[in-house]
């Protein structure tokens, strides 16, 4: 018994959850993390903002709310489970329940890239093409392995890495302190600001700096939100280097259940501006100009406002202009204006928007050119990708940056360019076939409400996710299948 002696007249279930937009001082430059661990404190006594409850007593419920000075507005009354995000505590279930297949999806695999070695190192790999990767379907494994062969390889002379989320029990973290234990120059950009992941990332810093690594808290007044690997290594022809950029955090448990594009390259031009960018966010050189690699809030807003322009003025009515971009969020006012104005002139736009979407689609005379759409599935889309058709000189760009105002305005945030022409036409065929989803698809109408799409009578159910498992998993086969070999007889 809780009360021994007394007996509960009336229960009330709740969660209350609390304001954590609290600011450090980003002036406390030699005691950042004091700084930042006294916000911490605060922002477990800060003010209640909403409160999750059920039904049982109202009395209590009123209790609460006067003491936490609640208005009606921010309380919720839930009759059933109201934070679900506790059962991910108990999952996997157990095999044997009864119930265990109707909760839980069947397990995907998560495949080795086909052409990628999976116990050679992939230098040699990496000068001949570009590699892409795309999570969850395909392993999270090569990016780990990338940096810890990095760490091992003595031809390597230096890694440069963005943490911003990276997860407890990080592989990652492990391969950048035995880098820096073996003498490499290993420099860590942590972003400590990471809304909820502030201590961890506290945490990993204290460590990494205790392995030798250099540490770099992030830049005044701003998020660094790009997520970039750079390794320099020293070959027989020179010094080469080669880089990882990615839409997605170097993160492997999240990288088991959301989708994110990443590209693997030694390409000479991209490497040359991630160097600059590395320099510049160490505070080792003044903003430099950048050819390839576009950064927010520098030039990433800029460029996609130039490219959208382009669309403008190469759109007739015979050939109108193409925009095709996928995101988590869009509400930054001047894009979804440009936006409107590219409709007007007759672009075609078509935007698959996870999360918040302020833009207004299918309006005559401002947006009915514009179609928006939003996957929901068991894998959390969270990819960035843009494509532009440029009057047939195609464009194709990935991106850490949502196109909203603290990405574009308030962070450092990367896009690139997709070069490799296979690379190209694999991103390609995957950002169009997001608009064929007619399962677990919802259509954005004019009045601000989401439709479910679904198939009509002669069109054949299209499920993205499970068509991309299913590529990658047919892919998986063939390179495991055995060589047709012919027995040849001869005369002894």
């Amino acid at each position: 018994e809780l009360f021994p002696g007394y007996n509960a007249k009336e229960t009330l279930l709740f969660k209350v959850d609390r304001d954590a937009d609290l600011a450090v001082d980003e002036d406390a430059t030699s005691n950042y993390i004091q700084a930042m661990e006294k916000v911490l404190e605060k922002r477990q006594n800060s003010f209640a903002v909403r409160m999750v409850c059920n039904s049982t007593s109202a009395k209590i419920r009123s209790i609460i709310q006067e003491k936490l000075n609640l208005p009606d507005d921010d309380v919720y009354q839930v009759d059933g489970l109201f934070d679900p995000e506790t059962l991910m505590q108990i999952s996997p279930l157990k095999e044997g329940l009864p119930t265990a297949k109707e909760l839980t999806y069947p397990e995907w695999k998560h495949f080795f890239p086909q052409d990628l070695p999976e116990e050679d190192t992939f230098w040699n790999t990496f000068r001949q093409h570009d590699v892409l990767l795309n999570v969850p379907y395909q392993s999270y494994d090569p990016v780990v392995k990338f940096i810890r062969d990095a760490a091992k390889d003595p031809g390597v002379l230096a890694i440069k890495i963005t943490l911003y989320r990276t997860g407890n029990d990080s592989p990652i973290i492990s391969a950048l302190e035995a880098a820096a234990q073996s003498g490499k120059a290993v420099t860590a950009f942590v972003e400590l600001k990471a809304r909820f992941d502030e201590q961890r990332n506290i945490t990993w810093a204290s460590q990494l700096e205790k392995a030798g690594v250099t540490v770099i808290y992030g830049v005044v007044n701003l998020k660094v939100h790009a997520k970039i690997c750079l390794v320099i290594r020293r070959e027989s022809d020179g010094i080469r280097r080669y880089i990882h950029l990615s839409t997605g955090n170097y993160n492997p448990k999240t990288a088991c259940h959301y989708q994110d594009f990443s590209i693997f390259t030694s390409n000479y031009d991209i490497a040359n501006d991630a160097t600059l960018f590395f320099n510049v966010i160490s505070g080792y050189s003044a903003i430099q100009p950048m050819h390839h690699l576009f950064m927010a809030p520098v030039t990433l807003k800029s460029r996609l406002i130039e490219m959208i322009d382009r669309e403008i003025r190469q759109s007739t009515h015979d050939s109108p202009g193409l925009i095709v971009a996928k995101m988590n969020s869009l509400c930054h006012t001047q894009i979804i204006e440009k936006l409107y104005q590219a409709s007007q002139a007759g672009v075609k736009i078509m935007l698959n928007v996870r999360g918040i979407c302020t833009l207004i689609p299918g309006v005559e005379d401002m947006s009915k050119n514009i179609s928006v759409v939003s996957i929901v599935d068991r894998n959390l889309e969270h990819s960035r990708a843009f494509y532009f058709q440029n009057g047939g000189n195609e464009e194709l760009y990935l991106s850490s940056a949502d196109w909203m105002d603290r990405n574009l305005d308030r962070r450092i945030e990367l896009m690139f360019p997709v070069r490799d022409q296979e690379v190209f036409k694999q991103l390609k065929d995957m950002l169009f076939l997001y608009f064929r989803d007619n399962t677990h698809s919802l259509t954005l109408q004019s009045d601000g409400s989401w439709k479910e799409k679904s198939p009509s009578a002669r069109e054949s159910a299209i499920r993205v996710q499970e068509e991309f498992h299913t590529r990658y998993k047919r892919l998986a086969e063939q390179v495991k299948s055995p060589k047709t070999e012919f027995i040849i007889r001869r005369k002894d």
